[in-house]
């Protein structure tokens, strides 16, 4: 097949405009067109008055190499990839032992899923509880303020990401195509088909529950295990491999393989880890806010009179400023029409997030606001950086009048320097609530600064960004780890051989699709580094 990029038409075109758009751009005439299928297409709201359709089209027609010789100049018309996933090997018939997979969010799911579909029989741990009862426990912080520290927005299974937007675009490197295989994967779980040809496909939290247990049940078809409330809480590793996994209950699993997919916010696990001697260093990270707006006003400030159409659906933004002071900011994670919601996963702490459902149809659009901090904010130790977001996360907890509300602020008081006493035109999303104050000592000087003065540079982009009404609640602190696990080429930990880490958690991927992609790439090193061992024995 050929495949054409770039393929422009207006927002309201007919159906029948693609099929005259492509023969235009190959100078065929119809009788020589056999097929032709999207995949992909993009929204070009840059001129918002004249709002254009982007479109990525395989076709099929009957003289495919004349076509490619005629118009050989053009960068636009290619053979199109073969994005088929091939696995690189089969499990032997007699395992020694069973890979173990640690956590269940999108990289520790599809780990397990590459090495079930692979016959290696994976046993998955999970330190929390199953999907459904998750969410129970989840909403019992937002609704009844009863936070339970092993069931959270955090833990259980399918990972933070459950509890998100559920975007499903990256912009990592991937010459492979694994991308490809997870949206697959993703539709064969129930998520809508549109996600393997939309530009920035998103699935929404109720969605990613049913997902979730059919990917748990996919894999438990496939002869892999998956146990919940299992924590671990020690590694056994001789002369620097791996043997096994220590459970919270004394249980120990014999294993020389070891995914570890906990998150980037396993707190405990990292600290086990660097007793342990296993590598550990402390990377970059960012912190901010949450700030809400109308959703109305956003759709309006991108798509003007377009505003509402269905094709373009709530409208999302995505902003980058350098300040004076070296700083920079820039919105993280942004939900259109979705809320704010509380993310913690330690007792007495407090910390937000975003997340939307799959319609987008929440009266406010938040994403944080974010400003990029280093190690050199946080010295002297590997693990440094997860004491200073506890320090901002608890002092967001007092802030907040220590009952798990966020405290917030409206723009218009922030950037005034005075606290708020009353909320304006715009109802903050939060649950448990948000408890009125002054954010100015809810994070470093440096960080309020770039923030103060990031958002009216933000509002010359979008005009009513700085609005008085918007309303910031804190704190944002889990934007990614604040730690790497390094690892080698071979995904192996750079002293511990047998300890792949991966995903969020290890500082290897930043979002759903990332770390999903990453999970399959370790995978596939786990499957490999069996096989060969078998070989060497034999």
């Amino acid at each position: 097949m050929l495949r054409i990029t770039e393929l422009k038409l207006p927002l309201d075109h007919p159906e029948s405009m693609i099929k005259t758009a492509i023969l235009d751009r190959l100078g065929l005439s119809a009788e020589h067109l056999i097929n032709y299928r999207i995949f992909r297409r993009g929204i070009d709201a840059r001129n918002r008055d004249s709002i254009f359709l982007i479109y990525t089209i395989d076709v099929e027609t009957d003289n495919e190499r004349a076509i490619l010789k005629r118009l050989r100049d053009d960068p636009h018309i290619v053979l199109t990839p073969d994005t088929t996933y091939r696995f690189v090997t089969r499990a032997p018939k007699d395992l020694p032992s069973r890979p173990v997979v640690i956590g269940t969010g999108p990289c520790g799911l599809f780990a397990a899923l590459i090495l079930a579909q692979m016959g290696f029989r994976p046993i998955m741990l999970e330190r929390g509880k199953e999907v459904r009862e998750r969410t129970k426990d989840t909403f019992g912080l937002w609704r009844k303020s009863v936070f339970n520290p092993e069931s959270n927005v955090q833990f259980g299974e399918g990972g933070a990401g459950t509890f998100s937007d559920g975007k499903l675009h990256t912009q990592i490197k991937d010459p492979n195509h694994y991308g490809r295989k997870v949206l697959t994967e993703f539709v064969k779980a129930g998520a809508p088909a549109e996600i393997l040809y939309l530009s920035k496909p998103h699935i929404g939290t109720f969605k990613l529950v049913s997902m979730v247990e059919q990917m748990r049940a996919t894999i438990e078809s496939l002869g892999g295990e998956i146990r919940f409330q299992s924590r671990v809480d020690d590694i056994d590793i001789d002369n620097g491999q791996v043997r096994g996994v220590v459970l919270a209950n004394g249980e120990t699993i014999r294993c020389d393989h070891v995914v570890l997919a906990v998150g980037h916010s396993a707190r405990d696990t990292f600290k086990m880890l660097y007793d342990r001697g296993v590598y550990v260093e402390a990377k970059p990270f960012s912190i901010g806010f949450r700030i809400e707006h109308p959703q109305s006003l956003i759709d309006t400030c991108r798509f003007g009179k377009n505003a509402g159409h269905p094709l373009l659906g709530a409208a999302d933004y995505k902003l980058v400023h350098h300040c004076r002071n070296g700083r920079s900011v820039y919105s993280f994670c942004m939900c259109p029409g979705g809320t704010v919601v509380a993310a913690t996963s330690e007792t007495g702490h407090v910390v937000t997030n975003g997340m939307s459902q799959y319609s987008r149809n929440e009266r406010n659009a938040n994403s944080g606001i974010v400003v990029g901090i280093t190690p050199d904010d946080y010295p002297g130790h590997p693990l440094a950086g997860i004491e200073f977001q506890r320090r901002l996360e608890a002092h967001a907890f007092e802030l907040g009048g220590k009952t798990y509300e966020a405290p917030g602020q409206l723009v218009g008081d922030f950037l005034a320097k005075r606290p708020s006493v009353a909320l304006g035109s715009v109802q903050p999303s939060y649950t448990p609530g948000v408890h009125l104050c002054d954010l100015s000592s809810a994070l470093p000087d440096y960080a309020i600064e770039a923030i103060r003065e990031a958002i009216p540079a933000f509002d010359k982009k979008i005009k009513g960004f700085a609005m008085h009404d918007a309303v910031l609640t804190g704190v944002e602190t889990r934007t990614s780890s604040p730690v790497r696990i390094k690892r080698n080429a071979d995904y192996q930990s750079l002293n511990t051989r047998g300890l792949y880490p991966a995903g969020e958690g290890a500082g290897y991927a930043g979002g759903i699709l990332s770390a999903a992609v990453d999970g399959i790439k370790v995978a596939e090193a786990v499957a490999l580094e069996i096989v060969r061992n078998l070989e060497r024995v034999a």
